[in-house]
C-alpha cells in the first residue's frame, strides 16, 4: 500500500471524539494531589510507598535521565519547561496479567507506546502514538550490571523486549526511552511511567468504569469483546478487551496495531474526561481507591514517582482544560514489501516530533487529514455578576473617580468539566 493509503490522523479536544492509561498521569496526577490535600502527611508517606520507581539515569546515553532529588515539599519539578513523559503498555503474561492476556512466552513485551507532551506553559497536552508495528532502528540497551544488548532493525516493540529480558521494569522503559531519543531527538529527561494489563484494569474500574460512544457492535472472539451500539460504561476487563483487539467485527481497520490506536486514544481521552470532571476533593472514599489503585499498578522513572513532584505537577495542571488535551499518531505508510510493518512518513513525522522538541502545537503537513477543529468544543462562558457599587448609579459622576483609570480584572473562564452523564449523553450513533 502506498503512503497515500494511510495517514496520520490527529485528534483534538476532548469533544470531537464522536467518533493504557496513562491519560491518567494527567489526570491521575490531579487525583495524587487532592489525596495529599485531604489526607496529610501520614497517608502520603504510606503512598509514597507503593510507588514502584526506577532510576534509570545510568542506562541512558549522554545523561538524558537524573537522578530524582525529593524536595520537602511540592514543587513542579519542571517549573517553566516543557515535560516529555513516555507512556508504555506492556503485554506481560506472567501472574495476574497471564490470566487476563493468556499465559505465553515469558518477557517484557511492548502493547502500546505513548510519548505525552506537557507545555511549558501547562496548557496544553500533546499525546503521539507510536504503533508497535513501526520498523525501526532499536538503540543498543544498557543494563544495571553493565551489559549492553546491541540493537537492530526491527519493530518498535522489540526495544522493550530487548530492554526488559531481565524482567527488569526500569532496564525496559530505558531501553524504549533510549530508542525514542535516537530516532526523534525529543528529550525525554528519562520520565515514564508503565503500567500493565491488571493495572490498566484495577484503575479502571477504580472510576467505576468508563464513558464511551460504541458506534457499532463490536465482537473479537480472541480478546473476548462483545459489545453492542450505544452509549455505555465499560469495566476494566471490558475496557481492556476494547483496547486489545485486533481480529473480530466492528473493529476497524485490517487487524493491525494502526486501528486499536485509533480505540485506545478514544478510551483515554475519555479515562480523562471522566476523571477531570470526578469532585476528589469532596468524594474522599472514591479518591481513596482511585490513588490506590494508581500506586499499585504503575512504575515509574523517579523522578516522576516523587510524591511532592506528583503534587506540584497536578497543581501546575489544576486549570487544564480537557479541549487542549490532543491526541496523534506518527505518520506512517506500508512499505510495499508484504511485511505488515509500518514505516514512517518523511518529512512529516520529523516535523512532528520538532513540534515537541520547540515546545509549539502539532500542525498537520498533510492537507488530507480529517479537519480536527471541524466540531471543536464549545468553550465555557465566564459568568460575571455585577457587584450593587457597579451599577448604583448610571450617571456620571462630577467628580474624577480614583479608579475611572484602574483596568477592570479579566474574568478567567472555569475549565470545562463533565459529568458522565453528560459525557454519555453526547453519543450519537450513525444512521
Amino acid at each position: 500500500m502506498s503512503s497515500s493509503g494511510s495517514r496520520s490522523r490527529a485528534r483534538h479536544g476532548a469533544r470531537p471524539v464522536s467518533r493504557h492509561v496513562l491519560a491518567a498521569v494527567a489526570s491521575g496526577v490531579a487525583a495524587v494531589a487532592g489525596f495529599a490535600v485531604v489526607y496529610g502527611g501520614t497517608s502520603a508517606l504510606l503512598l509514597q510507598g507503593s510507588f514502584d520507581t526506577h532510576d534509570t539515569s545510568s542506562l541512558l546515553a549522554s545523561g538524558e535521565g537524573e537522578t530524582a532529588v525529593v524536595d520537602d515539599s511540592p514543587n513542579d519539578f519542571a517549573a517553566g519547561q516543557p515535560l516529555n513523559i513516555v507512556l508504555i503498555g506492556t503485554d506481560e503474561r506472567n501472574g495476574e496479567n497471564a490470566e487476563i492476556g493468556g499465559d505465553v512466552a515469558g518477557g517484557m513485551r511492548g502493547d502500546t507506546t505513548m510519548v505525552m507532551h506537557i507545555s511549558a506553559d501547562r496548557e496544553r497536552i500533546d499525546v503521539v502514538s507510536i504503533p508497535r508495528d513501526s520498523r525501526v532502528r532499536i538503540s543498543d540497551c544498557r543494563m544495571y550490571d553493565g551489559e549492553v544488548i546491541p540493537g537492530w532493525t526491527a519493530k518498535f516493540n522489540t526495544a522493550l523486549a530487548n530492554g526488559g529480558r531481565n524482567g527488569d521494569r526500569g532496564e525496559g522503559a530505558a531501553c524504549v526511552m533510549q530508542t525514542i531519543m535516537d530516532l526523534t531527538g525529543v528529550d525525554l529527561g528519562g520520565h515514564f511511567v508503565m503500567v500493565d494489563f491488571s493495572g490498566f484494569e484495577d484503575m479502571v474500574d477504580a472510576i467505576d468504569g468508563v464513558p464511551m460512544c460504541i458506534t457499532q457492535d463490536m465482537r473479537s472472539k480472541k480478546a473476548n469483546l462483545d459489545l453492542t451500539a450505544g452509549a455505555q460504561v465499560l469495566d476494566g476487563e471490558t475496557a481492556l478487551a476494547f483496547a486489545r483487539a485486533r481480529t473480530g467485527t466492528g473493529l476497524g481497520g485490517d487487524g493491525t496495531d494502526l486501528a486499536r490506536i485509533e480505540r485506545q486514544q478514544e478510551l483515554l481521552t475519555n479515562t480523562a474526561r471522566k476523571v477531570l470532571g470526578m469532585n476528589y476533593l469532596t468524594d474522599v472514599s472514591e479518591l481513596t481507591q482511585f490513588v490506590r489503585a494508581g500506586a499499585e499498578s504503575l512504575s515509574m522513572d523517579s523522578e516522576m514517582g516523587s510524591l511532592n513532584n506528583i503534587i506540584g505537577l497536578a497543581y501546575s495542571l489544576r486549570n487544564f482544560e480537557t479541549s487542549n488535551l490532543n491526541f496523534y499518531t506518527v505518520p506512517w505508510h506500508y512499505p510495499g514489501d508484504g511485511k505488515g510493518d509500518v514505516v514512517w512518513t518523511e518529512p512529516e513525522a520529523t516535523a512532528m516530533w520538532q513540534a515537541l522538541i520547540d515546545d509549539v502545537p502539532i500542525e498537520s503537513t498533510d492537507p488530507t487529514v480529517e479537519n480536527p477543529t471541524a466540531d471543536p468544543e464549545p468553550s465555557a462562558e465566564p459568568s460575571v455578576t455585577a457587584s450593587p457599587d457597579a451599577t448604583a448609579s448610571a450617571e456620571p459622576s462630577s467628580t474624577p473617580s480614583a479608579t475611572a483609570t484602574t483596568p477592570t480584572p479579566s474574568v478567567s473562564p472555569s475549565p470545562l468539566r463533565e459529568t458522565q452523564d453528560e459525557i454519555l449523553d453526547g453519543c450519537v450513533i450513525p444512521q
